[in-house]
């Protein structure tokens, strides 16, 4: 594994977030995201009992850390996440998740007592500089819903978003290195429970009728659910799991800042979007704080470096 696997990753992840505005569309915010976790956590789980079912074998422990995990990185943070899209654009709602590495290095300097030395208070500082032009920017029913400043309700909810899914992914490192918990399952029963706790929700504040989907977009929105769980939640979800095994969580959430370039794009070709340069150069003041970031992980040796391949 490789930091251009890493790179590949974000890019194809970036993706969800046109489609998810897309399918929007078509049906309320936590009924997609029932629909969406719950369908692809018993993919999952129906592979890992077909294959490994071994891996059902929970402790007390493991369950519980399952059940947080399910709430703060699928429940909650899809919820808020849908719910904000709404009112922002692709690239906006994307970068604004890129605030994931701020509470990323909190919460890696509590669980696994990475230390925050002066070059890395630099790039966070440096990166933190760079949010702010984008999160100035309002356009459309987003300025009706301005709570201070130029925060705007659904930027709050996309950062809350961000919050939970940086914490939802420290969870997931502890269960995978600690709790001896397969990615797979992790993820499978996580986001079956969250798929549920979603649908609960939704039932009592989304209209069922049957449900909150009307007939005529029963097909859209199949088509924009099923899309955007194989590329998140099978493939993407997995692979960020695997990758925990070499990198931080706090340079994984760095990389992703690279996110709203891709995302830009992705709104520029699916949705009419026109490509923001705020957001382009916002992104680059913050990969800038991303590189030193990670030159502070390698001397530290938070970060391992690929070993050279044997001759053949």
């Amino acid at each position: 594994m490789s930091i251009p696997l890493v790179v590949f990753m974000y890019a194809v992840w970036s993706s969800v977030f046109s489609l998810g505005k897309i399918t929007l569309q078509y049906c309320p915010p936590l009924f997609l995201t029932g629909a969406r976790m719950t369908l692809a956590g018993l993919l999952l789980l129906g592979f890992l009992a077909i294959f490994k079912r071994s891996s059902f074998k929970l402790n007390k422990i493991q369950i519980i850390s399952l059940v947080s995990l399910s709430f703060f990185s699928i429940y909650m943070s899809n919820a808020l996440e849908f719910w904000g899209q709404q009112y922002l654009s692709a690239a906006k709602t994307c970068f604004i998740y890129s605030l994931s590495p701020l509470f990323a290095a909190f919460f890696s300097y509590l669980h696994f007592k990475e230390k925050m030395n002066r070059q890395k208070w630099i790039g966070l500082g440096l990166s933190s500089i760079g949010f702010i032009p984008v999160l100035k920017m309002q356009t459309g029913s987003e300025e009706l819903l301005n709570a201070f400043s130029f925060f705007s309700w659904p930027t709050l909810a996309v950062m809350g978003a961000a919050l939970c899914s940086v914490y939802g992914w420290i969870l997931l490192r502890v269960i995978v290195k600690e709790k001896e918990i397969s990615p797979l399952m992790a993820n499978g029963s996580s986001m079956l429970l969250g798929g549920l706790l979603a649908f609960t929700h939704s039932f009592f504040v989304e209209p069922w009728n049957p449900i909150p989907v009307a007939t005529e977009n029963l097909t859209p929105f199949f088509q924009g659910t099923l899309l955007m769980m194989l590329i998140s939640n099978i493939i993407c979800y997995n692979l960020y799991g695997m990758l925990l095994k070499k990198f931080t969580a706090t340079f994984l959430s760095f990389m992703g800042l690279l996110s709203p370039i891709f995302a830009s794009i992705h709104g520029w070709i699916f949705l009419k979007e026109p490509f923001s340069w705020v957001i382009l150069l916002s992104t680059g003041i913050v990969c800038a704080g991303l590189w030193i970031v990670y030159r502070a992980e390698l001397k530290q040796g938070y970060i391992l470096k690929s070993k050279p391949a044997l001759p053949v």
